[in-house]
């Protein structure tokens, strides 16, 4: 497990959309992905549990926790390889990390923790709770989202990891992260 949870070296930009359920973290990794025309690496999480839902119409357990973070890290490693300047990605294990403590009383997989402290990442877009909710199968706390936002800044403070949070509609929050995007490119040129 040691090696699958690993992140592998790349020479690549790597920004993660990282929050609380339903804040717009696909939306704008897709649009991010498409507009730099670079590989966007999916939230595995998602595409796992749906599939244990319709097939099992059972929840997340904490068993499922170190298949999504292998599946999440094998898709990582693999686009970090097809990545020219930048790699979006949808979460990662960090993420992974928050949900586990808030879903199971606060444990998380010794493993997972120390990947997901491991794991560099040049900048994380925390995306606020002012857009609309929606749901689906799987979002189940509405009336956690400000609670849920806390958990996921307190992280990256804690962790001292470099973040941006990012607020307003879709097209607020797309300059914003394009700004911030175009100055680590700037930067990593000079």
């Amino acid at each position: 497990m040691e090696e699958t949870l690993a992140q592998r070296p790349a020479s690549c930009i790597k920004i993660v959309l990282f929050g609380p359920e339903s804040t717009g973290k696909t939306t704008l990794s897709e649009d991010l992905a498409n507009y730099y025309n670079e590989p966007l690496v999916k939230e595995y999480m998602r595409e796992y549990l749906q599939q244990v839902w319709d097939s099992e119409k059972r929840v997340c357990e904490p068993k499922d926790i170190i298949s999504i973070a292998k599946g999440q890290m094998e898709a990582e490693n693999r686009l970090s390889k097809q990545a020219e300047n930048l790699l979006i990605c949808d979460t990662n294990l960090l993420e992974l990390k928050v949900y586990s403590e808030a879903y199971y009383n606060n444990y998380c997989d010794p493993q997972l923790l120390k990947h997901a402290l491991n794991n560099n990442y040049d900048l994380y877009f925390l995306t606020y709770i002012d857009v609309p909710w929606k749901p689906d199968d799987l979002r189940d706390k509405p009336h956690d989202r400000e609670k849920m936002f806390q958990k996921f800044q307190n992280t990256l403070e804690k962790y001292q990891k470099p973040y941006f949070i990012l607020r307003g509609n879709r097209e607020v929050r797309f300059k914003n992260a394009v700004k911030k995007i175009d100055e680590l490119i700037k930067k990593q040129e000079s």
